[in-house]
């Protein structure tokens, strides 16, 4: 029993970003000053609903170009915080690349009683729908990138390993994928606070673990994590690029150097950012 308590205990640790991070309210209050900065330079998105519950909308900000890209992004909160507002300073850089950019919200865990399938679906019916009207907004539907941070980087995850067949849509609905700090297998988390608001059993953790589902993806894929994360942290990318890498799926793996977990998602708003410039070069299709 004192075994389990003291792994416990570590998991407990390593997943409590504030230990890791301690400049965690100083960089969240950063995205928020930066995001009202965007908004004021570029204007409020359009608000687009994607299904009936108030919190199934997305924010979508325009570039001045037609047949463009596009980018979706998955916020993180531990599945139960953020929305896609806070995020409006990744806008900016983007639309000056001639690129969409739009935001996702979704339901916080603790309102569907700890149940992730209903995020997971969320995120998925969001996807389905950009695909669906990219036309109307000037979108290239054969040039959806799908992005993810934390916990969001979890669902977008799923989201690309989805058989869009289901949605109506083509297999190769998404071009590509950028995860950066994300939670790919559930099954340590059965050990930490978060089981207490987040329901995982074994069939759980299989079906919404997206290391099980590396088979289905299709795509080329970019994963992230920064070298001050935590050990639990980088143990996740590297098993998740690892299973991926065995599957024979094309994927790259980059650590940022000197990065917490809030700070290198920062960077994914600047031109000059490690993030940033990855992300430019992805969606132009130049080599990562």
């Amino acid at each position: 029993m004192s075994d389990m308590l003291n792994i416990s205990k570590d998991l407990e640790a390593a997943y409590d970003q504030a230990k890791w991070a301690p400049n965690m309210k100083e960089v969240l209050t950063r995205y928020r000053l930066s995001s009202e900065a965007a908004r004021r330079a570029i204007g409020e998105p359009t608000r687009i609903s994607y299904g009936p519950r108030n919190e199934e909308g997305l924010d979508l900000y325009t570039a001045d170009q037609q047949h463009a890209p596009v980018v979706i992004f998955v916020h993180g909160g531990a599945w139960r915080g953020g929305t896609a507002k806070e995020h409006a300073f990744l806008a900016e850089m983007l639309l000056a690349a001639g690129i969409h950019f739009i935001a996702l919200d979704f339901s916080s865990v603790l309102d569907t009683k700890g149940d992730l399938a209903v995020l997971v679906d969320q995120i998925r019916s969001a996807i389905a729908l950009v695909w669906r009207t990219c036309n109307s907004f000037g979108g290239d539907a054969k040039r959806l990138y799908v992005v993810g941070h934390s916990s969001g980087a979890h669902l977008a995850a799923m989201a690309l390993s989805t058989h869009w067949a289901a949605y109506d849509l083509p297999e190769n609905s998404i071009k590509g994928g950028v995860l950066i700090s994300g939670i790919y297998d559930l099954g340590p988390l059965r050990q930490t606070s978060r089981s207490k608001y987040v329901h995982i059993d074994d069939l759980i953790e299989h079906q919404l673990s997206p290391i099980h589902h590396v088979a289905s993806l299709t795509l080329p894929l970019l994963l992230f994590v920064g070298s001050k994360e935590s050990p639990e942290y980088l143990r996740q990318a590297q098993d998740y690029a690892k299973a991926a890498l065995q599957a024979g799926k094309p994927i790259t793996v980059s650590v940022g150097e000197a990065y917490n977990h809030f700070e290198i998602t920062e960077t994914l708003g600047n031109p000059f950012g490690f993030l940033g410039r990855h992300l430019l070069r992805f969606v132009n299709s130049e080599i990562p």
